[in-house]
């Protein structure tokens, strides 16, 4: 396990300057400069775990660097591809059956709604029902253009390593307006970070072990353990490449658990409100929303975790602040 990160000087940073973003292994909370010039996660990516795992080992034989801020370890060529309702508890507080489900729920968010792990989540003003979601996400370590069967044996072929992402999404877009790929990609709606953390082959089965914890203000609304996913990466990736070519350092976010701010109505509740004008169900449906407390406001602090209960993996902290 290597905690990666791409980082810029603070110097540059202040400036506003066009900074140039370079990569550093992070040990023991110091920061180390690989000597490697790749531009983009894809670049980085592509020299494969033996050289990359050789260049951390040459910078740990160098002075730490001081004067850094890390930036998202994904660089905005990527794709974003996305799996919805992928936790057993989430999928039954939606009122699905878990084990009588047979497809996966994919969409995609825009690579512009990439930010890093700290700073600001910027709430449209046309946005009222700002929502969060904790993700564990997939960094793809292997480019292919047709469909592919992956399994346990050759996972680490199409995966490298793993990181924090949040799936912010604007519920009175993606819902009333049944536009996902708009509802979840504004600017800023996508942070991850802070580390790439590259898996070595024999570590595969900790994505199956990892606890992840999103906590606003404060208060924990999201904790749950990828054990609990329903469809797990393997599968998932196989079933991907059926409709999406892969890339080097494309980026899948694995689904979120239960404690969401939305809340689905009842099945019974849908048929319903099915026979009203639309205009008049979804004005229902924002001002049922609007009355739930858990949607994000302005100036709500968001702190998110991923890591292995034993300890051996960590993928750092999250945090930021709506504006």
């Amino acid at each position: 396990m290597r905690q990666i990160g791409r980082a810029i000087t603070i110097e540059a940073d202040v400036k506003k300057n066009e900074a140039t973003a370079f990569w550093v292994v992070i040990h023991k909370t110091q920061a180390f400069e690989l000597n490697c010039d790749c531009s983009s996660t894809k670049a980085f990516v592509t020299l494969g775990r033996k050289k990359i795992n050789l260049l951390c080992e040459q910078a740990l034989r160098t002075k730490p660097i001081l004067d850094y801020q890390l930036v998202s370890p994904v660089t905005q060529d990527a794709k974003v591809l996305c799996q919805g309702a992928n936790y057993r508890q989430h999928m039954i507080d939606s009122g699905m059956k878990p084990d009588a489900k047979q497809f996966n729920m994919f969409f995609t968010k825009s690579s512009a709604s990439i930010t890093s792990h700290k700073g600001h989540i910027k709430k449209p003003d046309t946005v009222q029902l700002l929502d969060y979601e904790i993700e564990l996400c997939l960094i793809l370590g292997k480019e292919s253009n047709q469909s592919l069967e992956i399994n346990q044996s050759n996972l680490a072929d199409y995966v490298v390593g793993i990181c924090i992402g949040n799936d912010v999404s604007a519920r009175d877009v993606q819902i009333p307006q049944m536009q996902f790929h708009k509802g979840k990609s504004y600017r800023t709606f996508c942070p991850l970070g802070p580390y790439l953390v590259l898996l070595d082959e024999d570590e595969m089965h900790y994505l199956d072990k990892m606890e992840l914890t999103l906590r606003v203000n404060g208060e924990q609304r999201q904790r749950d353990n990828t054990k609990n996913l329903v469809y797990k990466p393997a599968e998932t990736l196989t079933e991907f490449s059926q409709i999406v070519n892969f890339n080097e350092g494309d980026v899948l976010m694995t689904g979120t658990p239960s404690g969401c701010a939305l809340a689905l109505p009842s099945p019974w509740l849908v048929t319903l409100t099915s026979l009203l004008p639309d205009s008049l169900k979804w004005r229902l449906f924002n001002k049922t929303q609007l009355k739930r407390r858990q949607y994000l406001q302005l100036g709500d602090q968001l702190e998110l975790t991923i890591k292995s209960h034993d300890g051996h993996l960590d993928l750092g902290m999250q945090q930021h602040k709506v504006s």
